[in-house]
């Protein structure tokens, strides 16, 4: 019988929709910030349109490592661990920066999918043993 004919596990079914989550809210930031560049006052233009590509390739990025991982492709893993650690350092320096609300928030959930990725349901469903 093919791999996959069987339903997802659950920790990879919520690891899907917690990097389809990310991708969505990424895209939303990219939309405002597409707005800002066209409508704000601007002392860089480069910058400001790289850091809106940036975002904007973020979102794509998370939505196709979900849709990787969602059709039991192993290689969308690692790639998608690295994007979740890298909530961490984010995290950080937004809790340094008095946000702590949104740097711990974005922290756990960098983890939590990360252990999501790693949990031996995952590993079985992406054809690790």
């Amino acid at each position: 019988m093919d791999a996959d004919a069987h339903p997802l596990p659950t920790t990879l079914h919520w690891a899907v929709r917690l990097l389809r989550a990310e991708a969505v809210a990424l895209g939303l930031v990219a939309v405002w910030l597409i707005w800002s560049d066209l409508t704000a006052p601007t002392h860089d233009l480069v910058s400001a349109l790289l850091v809106t590509a940036f975002a904007l390739a973020g979102a794509a990025a998370l939505w196709a490592l979900g849709g990787a991982l969602a059709r039991r492709r192993s290689g969308g893993r690692a790639p998608a661990i690295v994007l979740q650690l890298m909530l961490l350092p984010v995290g950080w320096y937004m809790i340094q920066g008095g946000l702590g609300w949104l740097g711990l928030p974005l922290m756990a959930l960098g983890l939590g999918v990360t252990a999501l990725l790693v949990s031996t349901p995952t590993n079985r469903a992406l054809g690790f043993h």
